[in-house]
């Protein structure tokens, strides 16, 4: 009689230590969310209202590096001034953001 409450109180437990065994691996999947996933949705999202809100006239950078004066946009593309007479013609998402004020005087 005694061992067969043993029996029940055993796999009792045992049900109860697999959930506390998967514990840390929620946890560290709560973690990942919060310190990885939501930040890099976030950067993505700035990024692609960025990208929707450029404009003829508005001063930007690539990814290349390169600095120029939006000229013309198309649905993917963007057509930028880089010198006088010299147009680029690239992929909208090539570029990473807007100048800003200080990098505009130079």
């Amino acid at each position: 009689m005694s061992s067969a409450i043993l029996n029940l109180l055993a796999q009792a437990s045992g049900g109860s230590s697999t959930l506390v065994g998967f514990l840390p691996l929620i946890a560290i999947g709560f973690i990942f969310y919060f310190l990885l996933i939501l930040p890099a949705q976030r950067r993505q999202k700035k990024t692609r209202e960025m990208l929707s809100n450029l404009k003829s006239g508005d001063k930007v950078i690539t990814s290349g590096g390169m600095y120029g004066t939006i000229v013309s946009l198309d649905d993917s593309t963007v057509s930028l001034r880089v010198a006088d007479q010299v147009k680029v013609r690239m992929l909208k998402s090539a570029v990473v953001g807007k100048q800003s004020p200080e990098d505009a005087q130079e």
